[in-house]
């Protein structure tokens, strides 16, 4: 139980770890989550509270591990002894590893709390007889706060909006807390909280919410936004005292807000003049935004290098189905027009996603693989990721495919699959299950190959043909080294996919999927 007497507490959020080697792995060793930051970032100014993160995705500096080389939390807790321990639910396929997490400190009398968009409706109630003790709904930064004083007994638990608990065997959800809108009264994102981590890729944002409406997506409800000025302070924050050079802004869709947005890159682009250093920079952004050549001007003036583009799938129905308002036909183009202002291209895609019933829209997997391939070459994408739905609880998705009885148990298919690279629903006649998983693998196995080993190697070699371009010398550079880095990035992507193969391998999803799709069979709809 929480001890009053002590003068001092500590509280320890952990970001739980993977379920198994992914594609997000490599990434995650160089950066981490922004949200628990900012959560730990209020209780760190709180009188009387150590703070620490601990992200189990990313310890490479004296971490104490355990023979799985996640955190050894039995050490952690003979080390520095924790009062309270928050657990990260922002990703589903983490979820079996928090429970576990969660379970360790509630056998040693310590309190845990959990937050993060997994938890809605049923999936609530289930952490609270997983070892979590109390549920944060919604944002945190506000509810942590107020939490911890009731759980030093300088309130009322009762009157802590946005959470969620057990009373006597009963659950209690408290009165809902209303979005955060004033970020300015936040502290700043303070990273040195992660422990035994090291970064590389800063995560920042300005813009929670996004107004799009994807069928499939957990984010909703309209965009809220921290000033300019407020974002580029965390930036110069983090430039000034990390030594940061390389940021990823997390808003769902950068530029939401047009005008803040260029006065925000303008800021930036003088920034790096006054210090004299670029940074690099890289945001999710709408596709249809590459027509507003000023927005795109600023941000490349600002050093943002990289776009992520959700362009999710090639085909007119499969769209229409989640609720993208975009056409196919349209999306070459405008992909293309990024490419010419010079920005890296991560192009995003959903394969497989069910249409809605009635649609009578049916393509085999070759000819949707032939779809993805001719489009990916088309519109000149550096980079790309292929993913299968997830029918995430709470999402319009899920409640559609629960109606039609097309979800696999989750007793069967646990929520570690739940990571876009597992089929975990009955999928669209006529595709199997199988196929969905194959038909990612195969597209992705395309782009990324063994043989640009080669021609990393052979590019080196072509480095003098810039002299071709000395009446433009930034031009020929950056042409020879988009080349060169693509070139890099689609070998490492098929290191990446070689190890994630020989882990599947090793598993036993398939059996797991075969009892799954037997168990749905026979489940009366």
């Amino acid at each position: 139980m929480f001890d009053l007497s002590k003068k001092r507490h500590r509280f320890r959020l952990v970001i739980p770890a993977y379920p198994a080697f992914n594609i997000y792995s490599d990434l995650a060793k160089r950066t981490t989550a922004l949200g628990p930051v900012c959560v730990a970032s209020v209780v760190n100014e709180m009188a009387g509270w150590d703070v620490e993160v601990i992200d189990e995705n990313n310890l490479r500096r004296y971490a104490p591990k355990s023979s799985t080389g996640k955190a050894n939390h039995e050490f952690l807790q003979q080390l520095r002894p924790a009062d309270i321990v928050g657990l990260y639910g922002g990703l589903t396929s983490t979820i079996p590893r928090l429970y576990e997490i969660a379970r360790f400190y509630k056998e040693r009398g310590i309190t845990t709390i959990a937050g993060g968009q997994h938890f809605v409706e049923d999936n609530i109630a289930e952490a609270l007889n997983s070892g979590v003790d109390y549920v944060v709904v919604g944002e945190g930064e506000e509810t942590i706060k107020e939490l911890l004083e009731a759980l030093e007994g300088r309130r009322n638990i009762s009157e802590v909006r946005g959470i969620v608990y057990l009373d006597k065997g009963k659950i209690i959800s408290t009165l809902q807390r209303e979005p955060l809108t004033d970020f300015d009264k936040l502290p700043l994102a303070n990273f040195s909280l992660v422990r035994y981590a090291r970064l590389d890729l800063y995560p920042v944002g300005r813009i929670r919410g996004c107004g799009m409406d994807c069928e499939f997506c957990t984010v909703k409800g309209k965009p809220r936004a921290a000033s300019p000025q407020r974002l580029l302070e965390g930036i110069r924050f983090l430039v000034e005292t990390n030594d940061a050079r390389h940021f990823f802004i997390v808003d769902d869709l950068f530029g939401q807000q047009r005008t803040e947005t260029i006065g925000f890159c303008n800021m930036l682009r003088d920034y790096q003049k006054s210090i004299g250093r670029r940074l690099d920079f890289a945001v999710q952004i709408r596709l249809d935004m590459a027509k507003d050549a000023e927005l795109l001007s600023a941000m490349r003036q600002a050093g943002i290098n990289t776009v992520a583009i959700g362009f999710e799938s090639p085909i007119e129905e499969e769209l229409e189905a989640m609720n993208k308002r975009v056409r196919p036909q349209d999306m070459i183009s405008l992909a293309r027009a990024y490419h010419k202002f010079g920005f890296w291209v991560h192009g995003m895609f959903i394969f497989g996603y069910p249409l809605k019933e009635g649609t009578g829209f049916k393509m085999p997997a070759g000819e949707r693989i032939k779809y993805f391939k001719s489009f990916i070459s088309k519109a000149k994408i550096d980079t790309v990721q292929v993913l299968l739905p997830v029918p995430l609880i709470g999402t319009e998705f899920w409640h559609r495919l629960t109606r039609q009885n097309r979800i696999y148990p989750i007793r069967d298919i646990g929520w570690e699959y739940y990571d876009g690279n597992f089929p975990v629903f009955e999928p669209d006649k006529p595709l199997t299950a199988e196929e969905l998983q194959a038909s990612m693998r195969k597209i992705m196995g395309k782009f990324y190959q063994f043989k640009y080993m080669f021609m990393i190697g052979l590019h080196i070699f072509c480095f003098p043909a810039l002299v071709f371009f000395l009446h433009n010398i930034k031009m020929g550079w950056r042409k020879w080294y988009r080349t060169w880095r693509n070139n890099l990035a689609r070998f490492g992507g098929w290191i990446i996919m070689k190890g994630w193969t020989s882990e599947f391998k090793k598993g036993a999803f398939l059996q797991k999927l075969k009892k799954a799709k037997a168990r749905l069979k026979n489940t009366p709809k």
